[in-house]
């Protein structure tokens, strides 16, 4: 992926200073790179970044590996998820599940493991399971295919535009805390927001 920003020149963590200590390391624990992972099995993990990959078009690996730890975070919470469909699996069983899934589908019809497939047999798998047109057989019983894309998705998205990097791309400033706004007017930024570049 060749990105594109409109703020070449802003980095957000030029602010990290203005943000408290503690939301200072929280953010900037996203830029670690993963070591390990404990709650995703290897098979997991590999098809995981493939598969985030795939969905937000962008291989970069300080990125991927924030969102697979997201992912293997979520996997190892024990809070509830406040709202679930009737049928649906609790989001660790729904996510193994579809990894599962994933590759199962890939060798079956590619005869490789979904990591090693084409970026345009991956976009095929996943607009299969996006429409839930996988036929339901197998590990796909009774596993809700729409709402299995959907936890995927989610996911990815919450931690990708939660990723510094990303920040620094689209012009968010992070943590208005404890700075705060002061110029809330239409077309009005503070001085420490990124100014867009053409």
């Amino acid at each position: 992926m060749a990105t594109k920003s409109h703020y070449p020149h802003y980095n957000v963590l030029d602010a990290a200073e203005d943000w408290d200590p503690h939301t200072r390391k929280i953010v900037e624990a996203r830029l670690l790179p993963l070591e390990s992972v404990e709650h995703l099995t290897t098979a997991e993990t590999k098809t995981l970044y493939s598969v985030v990959a795939a969905l937000i078009d962008d291989d970069r690996s300080e990125i991927l590996d924030y969102v697979v730890k997201h992912f293997d975070d979520t996997l190892g919470k024990r809070i509830g998820e406040s709202q679930r469909k009737t049928g649906v699996p609790p989001q660790a069983d729904l996510i193994r599940r579809t990894l599962s899934g994933l590759g199962k589908t890939a060798r079956d019809n590619y005869g490789k493991p979904f990591p090693e497939l084409t970026v345009d047999e991956q976009h095929t798998i996943l607009g299969q399971l996006e429409r839930g047109q996988i036929p339901a057989d197998g590990i796909w019983m009774n596993l809700p295919q729409k709402e299995a894309f959907t936890k995927l998705l989610s996911l990815t998205v919450e931690a990708y535009y939660s990723h510094p990097k990303i920040w620094s791309e689209i012009g968010h400033g992070g943590p208005a805390y404890p700075r705060g706004y002061v110029r809330t007017g239409p077309g009005l930024v503070d001085p420490w927001e990124a100014q867009r570049e053409e």
